[in-house]
């Protein structure tokens, strides 16, 4: 089964490079990756291609211009240039580990999507730690009693735990998140009404779940290392909150304003 990568990025090309350098060390790679950049200036496009040259696969950078949050219209447009059976969701500041796109692919089922966990990586920490410090058991145990990270419980890989079924949208995050590309097609994507930071990825799970999806999770295995960076702008978030609310009353699981806008 071939996989894509959608890795979601926004004027942080320092941080972009140690997520593509943890995709670059997978025991299992990704047939193809797609930077959905967000409006980025030019040194975001700079990294991609210089990491592009030492990659096997294709990487493909997939851009609009800066007019504010807009990660819902920016992961439809990488979405439909992707190629892969099953794609997975990876924010632009969370390192994944060597065995990252492996899980995924190893938790994959039809009739569910997977959500992923993190690892909390603080401020302090958040500038030295790259994909090295994750390579092995003994490097990442150090961490267990760190005050640097949240979320430790979640730090070693365990293959042998079993996967479950979750229920509600509690702990939804598209920012390590999978599915088949022909589920995420069937729902329209993500709805592009969402503009500003806040609940997109819950409004999909919705739809995800009326569509007939059960939500999937492991939490020791497709794990990845979210670094800090600084509180997202609240905003819209009132107002992302009604469309979330009118998706959660509605029976459609179908999205107009989606990777085809249906009331054009």
């Amino acid at each position: 089964m071939n996989v894509t990568v959608i890795i979601t990025t926004y004027n942080r090309p320092d941080v972009l490079a140690k997520v593509l350098d943890g995709l670059r060390h997978q025991t299992r790679p990704a047939d193809e990756l797609i930077v959905a950049d967000d409006g980025s200036g030019s040194e975001t496009l700079a990294k991609v291609r210089g990491f592009a040259r030492g990659f096997p696969g294709p990487i493909h950078h997939v851009w609009h211009e800066d007019r504010g949050f807009r990660v819902s219209e920016i992961r439809n447009k990488a979405i439909r240039k992707s190629s892969g059976d099953y794609i997975i969701l990876l924010d632009g500041d969370c390192i994944p580990p060597k065995n990252f796109v492996g899980d995924h692919l190893a938790l994959a089922e039809k009739g569910f999507f997977f959500q992923g966990k993190r690892v909390l990586i603080n401020k302090r920490l958040a500038a030295s730690f790259t994909h090295d410090c994750t390579v092995s058991v003994w490097k990442l145990m150090k961490y267990i009693f760190s005050g640097d990270i949240s979320n430790r419980h979640h730090l070693i890989r365990m293959p042998f735990f079993p996967a479950f079924s979750v229920a509600g949208l509690s702990g939804i995050r598209s920012c390590n998140m999978g599915f088949f590309r022909k589920d995420i097609f069937a729902v329209n994507g993500f709805n592009q009404d969402f503009v500003g930071w806040g609940r997109e990825d819950s409004e999909l799970a919705v739809r995800f779940r009326k569509y007939g999806l059960k939500r999937k999770e492991h939490p020791f295995m497709a794990v990845c290392f979210h670094l800090w960076h600084e509180a997202n702008d609240p905003a819209r978030l009132c107002v992302n909150d009604e469309i979330l609310k009118k998706s959660i009353n509605s029976n459609e699981y179908i999205c107009s304003n989606g990777l085809v806008q249906k009331n054009k």
